[in-house]
């Protein structure tokens, strides 16, 4: 080489590297790139997932709510058209028939959406489905835990409990 003579320039400002003339670094950066790119995509995809299935939940919950509010509305008919009546005009046996029929069609609605009674009266006491208000005596031994009286009524839905039945319980003293 002359001292007159430049060394031959290898990068040229005019010209850009590119990652197939700097293969020990780029692919690596490429790679990274790539793998971040992805990665940013995937939690995008799962933010938006996540979004639209809470979405959907709530959708989902407002229908069934829906569903059930439409089947009351028959018994909540007859109930409004049962307590519109004139005393007067009716006799007590009939508004006891009425509200004794709204009752039944109440309680049909919403055992067809899934809603159970708590069996209770005279079956043994099970502290997972029946509150104990109080105890009443017993004089015969094989009635000890039995339920005696029912104060209200519980209720499972779908095999869940909604509301214990609240209930009197006979105890043996012997």
């Amino acid at each position: 080489m002359n001292e007159t003579q430049e060394p031959e320039a290898t990068d040229t400002p005019d010209r850009a590297v590119t990652t197939e003339e700097a293969p020990e670094a780029d692919p690596r950066l490429a790679e990274l790139d790539s793998l971040r790119d992805r990665h940013l995509r995937l939690a995008a995809e799962f933010d938006n997932y996540r979004k639209r299935t809470d979405r959907e939940r709530t959708e989902s919950g407002t229908r069934a709510q829906a569903q059930l509010v439409e089947r009351l509305l028959d018994p909540l008919d007859d109930l409004q058209r049962f307590a519109h009546q004139d005393p007067a005009k009716s006799s007590p046996a009939a508004l006891l028939e009425a509200a004794q029929a709204v009752e039944r069609k109440l309680l049909r609605a919403l055992e067809n959406v899934g809603l159970e009674p708590v069996k209770a009266e005279g079956t043994p006491f099970d502290p997972t489905i029946h509150e104990a208000i109080t105890t009443v005596a017993t004089e015969k031994k094989k009635e000890d835990n039995l339920i005696a009286d029912v104060f209200q009524a519980g209720y499972l839905f779908k095999g869940t409990l909604v509301r214990p039945a609240r209930v009197r319980v006979k105890r043996y003293e012997g």
